[in-house]
């Protein structure tokens, strides 16, 4: 039963917030996924645009520093340059008392020794690295290319002082005989042989990149697929057919690039060829005969320039050894192109 009076009072009604759907809040949290997602790709093409313009700049910079060396030497040889021009390379006296430079003396026994180092160290390499890769017992694979890789890392002067104590005697009173006797008529091997010369720097170049050919070598003979080695076996091939035909072949490419590198090296070595080749400039067939390298005659002579035409010539010298290293690998990569050339008429 109501109480007198109650069913006169107002009534209250207390406002009710709708709760939002779920239908009704994903449009209210597109706009924010969408925003954000915006803003990820926003940073990500920023990265992506600081990242490759770091990478441009790094790839031209390489050019900057090739043209910044040819700028210095040009400029600071401008007084030989100037005074002998295109003579200069053709010059085969070096007299700093007179004032009479040539350079040819020195193009020579650069091109001669390295070429001489890169005829010994070739088949060595490849013979150590296809040892190495299919017929060395796996024990011992890894202590000798150890071995081998450690000799790239040997300075440059101990090699000079091993040349010098152990190589120079035995190429004078061992190796030179033997070469005189049966090759003496080629003229490449005649008396006097003191031990220093042409054929013991070359003897020293080819160690020194020996251990840079045969471990690219390997490297890339691992490289080819191991169904074209089981194919050529299968078919019927002897090991050295299947090295011959599966390995070799394909990868010829990747040795010549070796075979590159190593010529490099031994192009600008210095030190332990200045201890062993003699340091006389002269152009003599005869390989037991001293000579002179372009490296070699910036070691010895720099400090002991004392006129301004004298410091130029031997910056024209290091001009010199630019340009030959730049031909030398324009040879390379002609030969390179050469083979590729090959392979793909070979395949049309």
């Amino acid at each position: 039963m109501m109480q007198p009076g109650l069913d006169k009072l107002p009534e209250i009604t207390v406002p009710v917030e709708p709760q939002p759907s779920a239908a009704d809040a994903a449009p209210s949290a597109a706009p924010s996924a969408i925003r954000l997602f915006l803003q990820q790709r926003s940073a990500g093409r920023w990265a992506d645009g600081a990242f490759r313009g770091l990478m441009m700049l790094c790839a031209f910079s390489i050019f900057a520093i090739v043209a910044l060396i040819v700028f210095v030497l040009v400029k600071n040889s401008q007084l030989s340059i100037h005074a002998f021009g295109f003579k200069f390379f053709k010059g085969t006296s070096w007299d700093p008392v007179s004032g009479d430079f040539g350079a040819l003396p020195f193009i020579y026994g650069t091109v001669v020794s390295s070429l001489l180092a890169v005829a010994i160290a070739v088949p060595l390499s490849l013979c150590v690295a296809i040892f190495l890769l299919d017929i060395c017992p796996r024990p011992l694979r890894s202590p000798i290319a150890f071995l081998t890789e450690l000799l790239a890392a040997i300075p440059s002067v101990v090699y000079g002082l091993w040349a010098v104590f152990i190589l120079v005697p035995i190429m004078r009173d061992n190796v030179g005989p033997i070469l005189e006797k049966y090759l003496g008529w080629t003229g490449f091997f005649v008396e006097p042989n003191f031990g220093v010369g042409m054929l013991t720097a070359g003897v020293i170049l080819a160690i020194m990149i020996f251990p840079i050919i045969s471990s690219i070598s390997r490297d890339v003979m691992k490289a080819v697929p191991i169904a074209q080695r089981e194919a050529a076996l299968a078919l019927g091939a002897t090991r050295w057919e299947m090295l011959r035909m599966s390995v070799l072949r394909n990868s010829r490419l990747g040795i010549v690039g070796a075979i590159i590198l190593g010529l490099g090296r031994a192009l600008g070595e210095t030190m332990a060829v200045t201890m062993v080749i003699g340091n006389h400039p002269d152009i003599l067939k005869n390989l037991f005969a001293p000579g002179y390298t372009l490296a070699s005659v910036i070691a010895n002579e720099f400090s002991e320039a004392s006129g301004d035409l004298y410091l130029s010539a031997l910056i024209e010298i290091g001009l010199a050894l630019f340009l030959v290293t730049i031909v030398v690998n324009a040879i390379a990569r002609l030969l390179v192109w050469a083979v590729t050339r090959g392979e793909s008429a070979g395949h049309a």
